[in-house]
């Protein structure tokens, strides 16, 4: 193949390319079919494809992960691999300690700095959790007013602290303490008020009492959280203790086996 066939095989693959990008037809994931697949495909050389990728690449509208394959769109910078592995190493009970030192204070900026428009729909937020029926949109609700008021706080890396707090929402272990926590203590409308006494505060353009209610609230989700991880180290601990207690009516059984095995003897 001369030099301008293998330039034309390139632009060719390359117009193609931009084609199957538009396209939408991709994967979920955004990954390309392999450069075999692609020659096949476009009945060009695997050489031309390659060309053709690099161009992509330099542009920003792929990326390569070795061993992974080629994506489309551009290369992720790690933050989010980064924050997931953060989240799969963190307990709740550190979860929790670290809220109750960041959201009463994005509480009190938001107290101070937020428009009567996103007060409002504060307002709107705490009356959507106190009418979900089942725990998913709990928690979605409840997830969507602590981040409008971290938002409405003003303050980007604030914000960005807390959306990685936040990402422990997504996890069903999380969903799922939480929801036994509302059932067991009975929560939902204390939840309500406390809810609405943060907003209350906010409204007034009072922070000092905006950050008390703030973490009055986290408290009380605390002590539940502990709660319920303290009963569920101790079912197991009863059923091992109780597995473990003697039988009377088991070893009186087992000495008249041996009583009976020795007179037929």
């Amino acid at each position: 193949m001369c030099m301008d066939e293998a330039t034309g095989n390139s632009n060719y693959a390359l117009d193609k390319l931009r084609t199957l990008l538009r396209s939408g037809s991709l994967d979920a994931d955004g990954k390309l079919p392999t450069e075999r697949a692609l020659s096949d495909m476009l009945d060009v050389s695997r050489r031309a494809v390659r060309r053709a990728l690099e161009v992509l690449e330099a542009e920003g509208l792929i990326w390569r992960r070795q061993g992974s394959g080629t994506f489309a769109g551009r290369r992720p910078d790690g933050w989010s691999e980064h924050v997931d592995s953060i989240v799969a190493g963190t307990d709740l009970m550190e979860i929790m300690e670290v809220r109750l030192r960041i959201e009463p204070q994005l509480a009190q900026l938001a107290a101070m700095r937020a428009k009567a428009g996103e007060v409002t729909r504060m307002y709107e937020l705490v009356k959507k959790i106190y009418e979900s029926t089942d725990a998913d949109g709990r928690e979605l609700w409840d997830g969507a007013l602590h981040r409008h008021i971290a938002q409405c706080a003003g303050n980007q890396f604030f914000l960005t602290i807390f959306d990685v707090i936040n990402r422990v929402r997504q996890d069903e272990a999380w969903q799922a303490i939480r929801e036994r926590a509302r059932s067991a203590n009975g929560t939902r409308t204390v939840t309500y008020g406390q809810h609405t006494a943060i907003v209350d505060a906010i409204a007034a353009r009072d922070p000092g009492a905006a950050g008390e209610a703030m973490r009055l609230h986290l408290l009380t989700l605390q002590e539940s959280l502990v709660r319920i991880t303290s009963l569920d180290h101790q079912q197991p601990e009863r059923n091992k203790s109780s597995s473990e207690e003697p039988n009377p009516n088991g070893a009186l059984s087992a000495e008249h086996q041996t009583r009976k095995q020795r007179r037929t003897e």
